[in-house]
This record gives structure tokens, C-alpha cells and sequence, in this order.
């Protein structure tokens, strides 16, 4: 059985068993009940299902915003590295230090110009890239340090392109949307229902009550797109940028 269908089942259910216990209430009410003593409650469904829902509204930004801010905390880390292992090869002979360095280049090249675009895309980082880098790690760790000095840039150098590689993972798993289906259901769900009860509050066609509800609308359907905005950290039009990359390595921009 799949999510959806448990959800629609759940559901069901619920509307069921609330609507069968009013029924079966209502006709148990003798014929002397006053309904006008019952305190009215639509407001207070009202205020309820509004808080209910922006309290579901304030989770879904907080955690697509940590997505976000994560993807750009593994690129910053990535880019960094990167250069940290361009930095000590200084000490590494011409020759040997020229090739690290080439090689850590075409790598930040390749993500600046051409896998940012591939992942747009594709939604997940290239094996082109992966490549690169593995290559870079072969380079480094096949040569034996031959002095103190290269021993003592040697072991940093390795702990950086791990960690390199571990950012890059970290990145491959952040691209394309982060948010499930289910919860874009109850989002939608919810912004319909709410601004619904709006109706259920017999509003008038004044122009405040009109204004009033017209902004209410327009403030639910920012945040929805603003969710949506920020679901896909690589994606989209306020996404996380190569500008790491660009920063730490100006020569290649």
C-alpha cells in the first residue's frame, strides 16, 4: 500500500467516524434543546485550523531554509579544501606541484562552468566530476613524500581532498527538491482549507473585509512559492551559486 493511498484511507476514516458521532448525537438532542445556548464555534475552528496551519507553514520554510543553507555550508567546505590543497603544494617540486595544481584547476573549472548546469538539469552531480577529483586523490596519494617537509604537507593534503569528496557527496544529495510529495499535499490542502474559512465567516463585500482577505490570499501564496523556491537548493531562482569556487580560485573566472 503507498503513502498516498494510507493518506487518503486515514483521512476517510477520520471523516467518518467525526460525521457518524454528530449524526448519532444529533438524533439522541431532545425536542426542548436550545441551540442558540450552544456557544458558536466557527471562530474558533477558524483560529485553530489558522494556527495549525501556519505552524505547518513556519516547519516547511525553517526546514527548506536549512537545506539551503546546508548545500551552501558543502560548497563553501568543498571549495575551500580545494584550495587548501592547492595552497601546500608549495612545497611539493615544481614539476609534481604544477600537476596538483593543474589538476585541482580543471576540477574547479569543470563544477564553475560546466556541472553547476548539470545539475540544474540532471538533478545530481556528473561523473565527469567525480572523476576529476578521484583523479586529483590518485595523484596525491601515489607519491611518497621525500623529505620532512613534503611529509609534513603530505597527511593534510589527503585529510583536504577527503573532505573534498565528502562535500562533494553532501552536495549530490542536496540537489533537485528536498520536500516530499505528502507534505506539498497538506501545504496545498491546508492553504485551500484556510483561506476557505473565510467564507465560513459570512464575509462582506466591503472594501477593508475584501482587501483584508485579498492580501491574507496573496501572503499564503508568497509563502508557498517561497517554500517552493527553496526546495530545490541548486535549482532555482534563489539557489546556491559557485561563487565559493569563484572567490578562492579568481585565476580560473
Amino acid at each position: 500500500m503507498s503513502e498516498w493511498v494510507a493518506l487518503l484511507i486515514a483521512m476517510a476514516a477520520v471523516c467518518a467516524v467525526v460525521l457518524a458521532v454528530v449524526v448519532l448525537r444529533q438524533r439522541r438532542v431532545g425536542e426542548d434543546d436550545d441551540p442558540s445556548e450552544t456557544p458558536d464555534v466557527i471562530e474558533y475552528m477558524t483560529m485553530m485550523i489558522g494556527v495549525v496551519y501556519a505552524i505547518v507553514l513556519g516547519l516547511a520554510i525553517a526546514g527548506v531554509w536549512e537545506a539551503m543553507g546546508s548545500a551552501q555550508a558543502d560548497t563553501l567546505r568543498e571549495a575551500q579544501s580545494l584550495h587548501e590543497v592547492s595552497a601546500r603544494a608549495e612545497v611539493l617540486p615544481p614539476d609534481f606541484r604544477d600537476k596538483v595544481r593543474s589538476q585541482v584547476d580543471a576540477y574547479v573549472s569543470y563544477v564553475v562552468n560546466t556541472e553547476w548546469d548539470y545539475m540544474e538539469q540532471h538533478e545530481e552531480i556528473s561523473s565527469e566530476g567525480t572523476e576529476l577529483l578521484a583523479q586529483l586523490r590518485r595523484t596525491v596519494t601515489e607519491r611518497a613524500p621525500e623529505n620532512e617537509l613534503e611529509n609534513q604537507a603530505y597527511q593534510p593534503m589527503v585529510e583536504r581532498i577527503a573532505t573534498a569528496d565528502e562535500a562533494r557527496n553532501s552536495r549530490g544529495q542536496s540537489v533537485g527538491p528536498t520536500m516530499p510529495g505528502v507534505v506539498w499535499f497538506g501545504l496545498v490542502t491546508g492553504a485551500a482549507v484556510t483561506v476557505g474559512m473565510l467564507f465560513a465567516l459570512q464575509i462582506r463585500r466591503s472594501a477593508r473585509e475584501l482587501l483584508l482577505a485579498a492580501a491574507f490570499s496573496a501572503l499564503i501564496g508568497f509563502l508557498l512559492f517561497l517554500i517552493w523556491d527553496f526546495d530545490n537548493p541548486f535549482g532555482r531562482g534563489i539557489s546556491v551559486t559557485a561563487q565559493p569556487f569563484i572567490d578562492l580560485f579568481p585565476g580560473l573566472s
